[in-house]
């Protein structure tokens, strides 16, 4: 089971209004961009109006994530009270998959 990991900030993601992302060490921007036009993810500017409809707050970080095949944005949100919300969500459908709370 190989992890391949992208993070993207709130910054990067305005920045690049299409929905691509910066790549890291890990996945390149290329692979990002491919999988954006081929359909198998979804553009992180959807991603995160998805997230914010789940969870009120201001984003502070996303992750791109492959894992067995399968992507997932992993997405932090900071919300009024001050807590973190972690939102685990398909790339490809936009559903959520898992959420906690870090206090």
């Amino acid at each position: 089971m190989k992890a391949k990991t992208l993070i993207v900030t709130t910054l990067v993601a305005a920045l690049l209004g299409s929905g691509a992302a910066l790549a890291s060490d890990r996945m390149r921007y290329n692979e990002v961009l491919q999988l954006r036009e081929s359909g198998q993810i979804m553009a992180m500017e959807e991603i995160m109006t998805r997230a914010r409809q789940e969870q009120p707050g201001h984003l502070i970080e996303a992750e791109l994530e492959r894992e067995d095949g399968r992507y997932t944005y992993e997405l932090k949100i900071l919300d009024a009270e001050g807590r973190v919300h972690e939102l685990e969500m398909d790339a490809a459908t936009g559903r959520v998959l898992k959420r906690k709370i870090k206090d």
